[in-house]
């Protein structure tokens, strides 16, 4: 996206402000460095693991994948009952990213927060990975909920195995087995995208937000709910009278065979067409932006998705949460 989203701008104005009262407290570069290494002993840099922190959770699981017993990793954003959208830097959370050693986020507007913190800590040791960067996607490109699409991980994992080798060259034949383990993971997910499209072809979704967009773009779906209005409940801007009309009518007409709910983001326009959807018998299934825990690594979660949407379609079966 061009812009930051509209609901980030709070939070990101709240990680300024913490950024700099880190800043003030360690009073010059000398101590901030003292501050983060201290950081980093306590988080398990003393036993010579390599400190890591991933801006969503679904970002930190896969560093874990791959860095395997050399990675300590810190995920940022884990609730998957809180609205991501409103999240609060603290000044602790400023100071556990300035004594990282690698850095996942994931960009297009969606964790400015790390940004800031990371410039008010500056470090030319600190590898950070910014998955829009790294797919090399425009700032323009629409749909920042990156972790959805099957390409996003795989491309994290090697950007990875080279980031962690270049801190313990040692390991590096452990962190590519890993990442090759970890693409073998991903085959039945794979397959049950394919497996769903070759079934189900063109099936009509609606959607709250583009959360799935991409998830559902390899299913083979076809979501009929107008990208202004997704992208306005994304940015929260109230959406025209048309578009909601529209998305009204997608439920009460059955026009769509399974409605896609944003289990993190809602409010009361999205609550009335979840009720929309019960009260015309419209199958609801559940997508989070954050990693629903427990008992789910990101592997399992995405294809978690596509067996409730399989099941939204074929047996009229909601899965509203995992």
């Amino acid at each position: 996206m061009g812009t930051v989203l509209f609901r980030r701008i709070a939070a990101s104005l709240l990680v300024t402000a913490a950024g700099a009262l880190l800043a003030a407290a360690a009073g010059s570069a000398a101590t901030r460095a003292s501050a983060a290494r201290a950081t980093a002993r306590a988080a398990g840099g003393s036993s010579g693991l390599i400190v890591a922190v991933g801006a969503e959770n679904e970002y930190a699981n896969v560093i874990g994948q791959i860095g395997g017993r050399y990675v300590h990793v810190t995920a940022i954003e884990s609730n998957p009952n809180t609205d991501p959208h409103t999240f609060e830097a603290s000044p602790s959370v400023a100071q556990l990213v300035s004594a990282a050693q690698v850095v996942v986020q994931n960009g297009l507007g969606y964790d400015t927060f790390m940004d800031n913190i990371e410039a008010a800590s500056p470090s030319s040791s600190r590898k950070v990975i910014d998955v829009q960067r790294l797919l090399g996607l425009p700032d323009s490109t629409p749909n920042p909920h990156l972790w959805y699409g099957p390409n996003t991980m795989p491309a994290l994992a090697r950007a990875l195995v080279s980031d962690l080798s270049a801190i313990e060259p040692a390991h590096h034949a452990y962190f590519q087995a890993n990442a090759t383990s970890f693409d073998d993971s991903l085959k039945p997910w794979y397959e049950a995208l394919r497996a769903f499209a070759a079934g189900y072809p063109s099936t009509p979704v609606a959607t709250t937000e583009p959360v799935g967009d991409y998830m559902l773009a390899a299913a083979g779906t076809v979501n009929l709910t107008p990208f202004t209005l997704q992208a306005d409940i994304m940015n929260g801007v109230d959406p025209a009278p048309q578009a909601v009309a529209l998305q009204d009518s997608l439920l009460s007409r059955h026009l769509v065979k399974v409605f896609v709910y944003n289990q993190q983001v809602t409010d009361t326009l999205t609550a009335s067409f979840l009720a929309q959807a019960r009260r015309y018998g419209v199958p609801v299934v559940g997508v989070y932006e954050t990693m629903p825990a427990p008992g789910y690594d990101y592997q399992s979660w995405m294809l978690a998705e596509v067996v409730a949407l399989r099941r939204a379609v074929a047996d009229r079966v909601s899965t509203q949460k995992l």
